[in-house]
């Protein structure tokens, strides 16, 4: 191989854009110099014995400045360099740009916690799946890990928000009503911050127990059996009144039942990076271990973190799921139990799980004597928690009280009598169409314009109800209404 050291602009002065043209390299001198040296080291190497002559009488040229090389083989000269150095600039512009057909480009997801807010965006945004893995034994729960398509960096989201999803399932005829052939779910958030993506962990909905013939859950059975790394989803930017109090010190009981644990590993996640003296006591209720759900995390973090204190409850454990080890206590999470392990004083309790656990345990925690303003809590599905937190001033409509509802685009009048527990059942039940999602406050799907009239809530709806609107998934009539629905 022979060795050739020139000075570019000696003989290419004006040539060094090209590069810059095709490959966008901060710097055109590194590029172009390469290019160069291939260029010299293919001629010098691989022509003729004349040739090489020639371009060797050239270097010492141009190193002298003795101009006796002619004009046509100059021409040449350049001509070929030109084009070596355009192949090499497309060939570097397609390595550099081309992405991969078969794995998504995956961020750093073990960055640090974001600290800095983006700005939350508008409406729907697309979302890549850039993986997912399962979270329990049993692969129940599957976690998936979202990163934005556009590549902007996301916004610092609330510990216990969650992401609002609008789905097109699998397997839905096109000729299904169109609230079948989307959907809109909301799920929690299950991860710290961070700038290059969200996780959400979604547990399988089967059936209804003792009804085997009844469809198990639409969006999680697409979740579980039809998304894939690369996929693309469609996202509303982080919601949810249901978040940690990031600024208070008082020492935490975060308490979840099944998948309620999601938005508790999101306020877990984030105390322990940024408030790691914080004293947190976890209550996490389970079936046994195989649907105990970021096990290995979980019991890792107790163990590496001193002030973190990890308390399992099984309601039916397993021959081999060791009292002592695997957990703590057999049935159920309650306040004789929160009694002997929570050390005496004040304590923030967060709550979140199904609603027959949250309409037991969390009117048993302010009977405790804890402070309502200290239980915040959240339901998975329809629960309502009645607690000090609704105010007196809310009235319970009388099964006999009989009140018009009138849908003003759907031109229908319907007489409220009572008998359905939200007017989101009573619209469905009498033909009248409104999107929906959630159906327990929080995607704001179902918000529709109150034309007159008053609507109540059993408890304040997560998501943010605009001024002069209201939600029909938890709202009830307290005076004839009109709604633009």
């Amino acid at each position: 191989m022979c060795a050739v050291e020139l000075n570019p602009s000696a003989l290419w002065p004006n040539l060094t854009w090209l590069p810059m043209r095709i490959c966008p390299f901060r710097s055109s001198q590194t590029l172009f110099d390469m290019c160069h040296y291939l260029v010299m080291t293919t001629l010098l190497c691989f022509v003729d014995n004349s040739t090489h002559h020639l371009l060797r009488d050239l270097i010492d040229a141009s190193e002298t400045r003795r101009p006796f090389v002619t004009a046509a083989a100059l021409l040449a000269y350049i001509s070929l360099a030109i084009v070596l150095q355009l192949a090499a600039g497309l060939a570097f512009a397609v390595v550099r740009r081309a992405p991969s057909a078969d794995i998504a480009p995956v961020p750093n997801l073990d960055a640090p916690v974001a600290t800095a807010r983006a700005a939350a965006w508008p409406g729907w945004r697309d979302f890549r799946v850039v993986r997912r893995e399962y979270e329990d034994a049993a692969e129940s729960q599957c976690s998936f890990y979202l990163a934005p398509a556009d590549g902007v960096a996301l916004p610092a989201f609330k510990p216990g928000q969650y992401l609002t999803f609008q789905l097109q399932p699998f397997g839905v005829s096109a000729n299904a009503p169109a609230q079948l052939r989307t959907i809109v779910r909301c799920y929690s958030l299950s991860d710290a911050p961070r700038p290059e993506a969200y996780r959400v962990t979604i547990k399988r909905a089967p059936a209804p127990p003792g009804r085997p013939d009844a469809p198990p859950g639409v969006s999680s059975t697409h979740f579980h059996d039809h998304v894939r790394v690369g996929d693309v989803l469609q996202l509303k930017a982080p919601a949810g009144n249901f978040c940690l109090d990031g600024d208070s010190q008082a020492p935490l009981a975060l308490i979840a039942g099944g998948v309620g644990v999601t938005p508790m590993m999101s306020m877990l996640q984030t105390c322990l990076t940024t408030q790691p003296e914080r004293e947190i006591h976890l209550y996490y209720g389970a079936r046994h271990s195989g649907e105990h759900a970021f096990k290995s995390s979980l019991e890792e973090l107790a163990l590496s973190n001193p002030h973190f204190h990890l308390h399992s409850v099984y309601s039916s454990p397993t021959a081999n799921d060791m009292i002592g080890e695997d957990y703590q206590q057999a049935g159920y999470i309650d306040v004789a139990f929160l009694r002997q392990t929570l050390p005496h004083g004040r304590h923030e309790f967060y709550v979140c799980g199904p609603p027959a656990m949250m309409e037991s345990l969390v009117p048993a925690i302010i009977d405790w004597g804890v402070p309502a303003s200290d239980v915040h809590f959240e339901a998975f599905g329809p629960a309502t928690v009645r607690t000090e937190l609704v105010s007196s001033a809310t009235l319970q409509v009388r099964p006999e009280l009989q009140l018009d509802v009138q849908f003003l685009r759907s031109g229908r009048t319907v007489v409220w009598s009572g008998m359905d527990k939200t007017l989101l059942d009573f619209a469905e039940r009498n033909g009248v169409v409104v999107d929906s999602g959630c159906r327990s406050g929080g995607c704001g799907s179902c918000e529709t314009k109150l034309i007159s009239g008053n609507v109540s809530y059993a408890n304040k709806p997560d998501y943010n109800v605009r001024p002069g609107h209201c939600l029909l998934c938890v709202g009830t009539p307290q005076s004839a209404l009109v709604l633009e629905a």
